[in-house]
């Protein structure tokens, strides 16, 4: 009688799981990764390179509410990868770079009609000398009312890892104290400005108190990623159709270690750079299939070592300025797992 009961109890257990599975709602189902997306301006065709069209922004947000993602505030999504705890399946977090005016006056209300949740990332220095086409301190603190996350991007949106250690040092430190009187707080977040990284940098934003940072390079966020230096899929009106984006938001994160070089910034450095990147189990499914990209290269050439480490060789060195080189392989379910990084030149006299 026993043994009947407990298959009994085995039984029901399936068919609840069964029916679920079938009937759970969008996003029920636990993961341990995120999208994060990022934007600049809304409707400025002017600026074609950091502009997305109102209609591609609405395109964008119809598919975040329409579809099966949930949109959660950056903090909570950073903070629920790094302590393990599990996210709803295609989790997303938007963000938007440089506090430019039309962020308040067409992108602010099209997220607060949808209900969305995002971060603006905010650069000191225009919003206090009042440029053209920038917020005002006023509008930014109406936003911070309304429950948007303020992250910091410097004081003067400099070129950090050209820059020396004292002028980032003193440009993070005047960005802060800038944010503590007109907000009455410092972000613990920053968004690196154009995107450019070193390992350098990433020590002096630890110095001066930031615990999360954001590049622009292509990639999904899971526990083992480098925090002070995260991906975010960027979007303007070249690369911001619809489709494009339901692959974004829709990406798996390539689980990689020993990542070569560690040093994005590649002043004095082989160049093009020996990249690879050793694929953890999860991920090493189907490795023959990956595919890597070089700005202005195009695809480029991959090598398999042993069963998992993976070695890409750019056949040209790359100029100077920024080089993207971005790595996916699909799984059978349609979706892309996913890999980027920015490399930075310096230009000739610069550090």
């Amino acid at each position: 009688m026993y043994n009947s009961a407990v298959r009994s109890a085995r039984h029901v257990a399936l068919c609840f799981l069964a029916i679920f599975a079938v009937l759970a709602p969008a996003g029920a189902f636990a993961a341990n990764s995120a999208v994060i997306v990022m934007y600049h301006r809304f409707g400025e065709s002017k600026y074609p390179h950091t502009n997305t069209t109102v209609e591609q922004f609405k395109a964008h947000l119809s598919e975040l509410k329409d579809g099966d993602y949930v949109v959660k505030p950056i903090p909570e999504i950073v903070a629920a990868i790094r302590s393990g705890e599990a996210l709803p399946e295609k989790t997303v977090g938007i963000s938007i770079d440089d506090a430019f005016l039309s962020v308040y006056r067409v992108g602010w209300p099209m997220l607060q009609k949808a209900g969305l949740p995002f971060t603006l990332f905010v650069a000191t220095e225009p919003l206090d000398r009042r440029f053209p086409g920038y917020m005002s301190w006023d509008q930014l603190r109406e936003l911070v009312k309304a429950g948007v996350t303020i992250g910091s991007q410097t004081a003067s949106h400099l070129h950090m890892p050209m820059e020396s250690e004292s002028r980032n040092l003193e440009d993070l430190r005047t960005s802060n104290d800038r944010f503590k009187k007109e907000l009455g707080f410092v972000p613990k977040m920053i968004a690196y400005p154009y995107g450019e990284y070193s390992l350098a940098v990433g020590k002096i934003t630890r110095e001066v108190g930031f615990d999360v940072g954001f590049g622009q390079h292509s990639g999904v966020i899971y526990k083992n990623s480098d925090f002070l230096y995260l991906p975010r899929f960027a979007f303007n009106e070249a690369f911001g159709d619809v489709q494009r984006f339901r692959l974004a938001i829709r990406a798996l994160p390539f689980k990689v270690s020993d990542v070569t070089p560690q040093d994005p910034y590649l002043k004095g450095k082989q160049n093009p750079p020996p990249f690879g990147f050793t694929v953890d189990k999860e991920s090493a499914r189907g490795l023959s299939r990956v595919a890597c990209y070089a700005t202005r290269q195009g695809k480029i050439n991959v090598e398999r070592l042993g069963d998992r480490r993976i070695e890409v060789r750019a056949l040209q060195a790359f100029p100077a300025g920024r080089t993207r080189m971005n790595c996916t392989l699909l799984e059978k379910d349609g979706r892309w797992r996913w890999l980027g990084m920015q490399f930075l030149v310096p230009k000739p006299g610069r550090n």
